[in-house]
């Protein structure tokens, strides 16, 4: 099992939309994300420079980046779109982590 960590920017002041909307995450993209092997997904807060940091645990081929073909997560992203920063596919932007320390 592959460990992914990546980053994105939340906009000024959508903290709690954002909360709110990943505590209303749509059952079949949940289902979806399981599916296709991601689990313990996690994401953090670092509220000083509105940078997310989200943490996946992945079994299949990619990660939930790698879902924008489906219906469902192009639906999330545009649902997502006006509070944060995103692509021109409504895809967010991301930076992915390199893993500089592992402890089991």
């Amino acid at each position: 099992m592959r460990r992914i960590a990546f980053k994105m920017h939340l906009n000024e002041g959508q903290k709690e939309e954002y909360i709110k909307r990943h505590d209303e995450i749509w059952p079949e993209l949940k289902e979806l994300l399981k599916a296709t092997g991601i689990s313990d997904y996690s994401i953090f807060l670092d509220e000083e420079t509105n940078t997310l940091f989200a943490f996946q645990k992945v079994s299949g081929e990619g990660g939930s980046q790698d879902l924008g073909k489906t219906e469902i997560v192009k639906k999330w992203w545009a649902f997502m779109a006006d509070i944060m920063q995103t692509n021109p596919d409504n895809s967010p932007k991301t930076s992915e982590l390199e893993e500089v320390f592992y402890m089991d």
